[in-house]
């Protein structure tokens, strides 16, 4: 068996089948270039013609195949930007880790998440810690696969509240 998806991805076909391109009262415009230089941007942007509200956003990506590294930028019409910073399969095959942190210049607000994911055949794991709390939550999920079958588990722990988990 190959590497089962993430526990986010567990019903993914079938959710899309009802929520993925169907926006009703929307409209939504992507465009997307790559640069000669390997910096690639896209830029989106939507508006819910019931509500009249509308939205955007610009991003950067660029990769450093040799290192495994990626960095990706975001700022949105809600003027926050993002950023992430991910290196893959260099400490070990199959792992990920990643720093993604948010930033609004009108409040101030800040906030930050550290991420794990490992994946290899017939399992794949992940684990985050969420800093944008008083305390920060641990977020954490596994999937195992064996000849079609796939089973998951996941759970969050808020170090200043109590544990919740599910299993699918």
């Amino acid at each position: 068996m190959a590497v089962p998806p993430s526990y986010s991805d567990l019903g993914k076909s079938a959710k899309d089948i009802f929520n993925k391109g169907y926006g009703y009262g929307v409209l939504k415009l992507d465009v997307k270039t790559k640069a000669q230089s390997g910096v690639e941007f896209a830029t989106s942007g939507s508006n819910n013609t019931d509500t009249g509200k509308s939205g955007g956003h610009l991003e950067t990506k660029y990769k450093v195949k040799d290192l495994g590294l990626s960095f990706n930028q975001k700022w949105n019409t809600d003027n926050t930007l993002t950023t992430e910073i991910t290196v893959e399969d260099q400490l070990a095959k199959g792992l990920k880790l990643s720093l993604d942190t948010s930033f609004v210049p009108n409040t101030g607000k800040k906030s930050a998440k550290l991420k794990t994911g490992y994946k290899r055949e017939y399992v794949n794991v992940g684990c985050d810690l969420d800093f944008d709390m008083a305390g920060p939550t641990v977020h954490a999920a596994a999937v195992l696969g064996y000849e079609g079958w796939l089973a998951g588990y996941q759970l969050a722990f808020d170090t200043e509240m109590e544990v919740i988990h599910r299993t699918k």
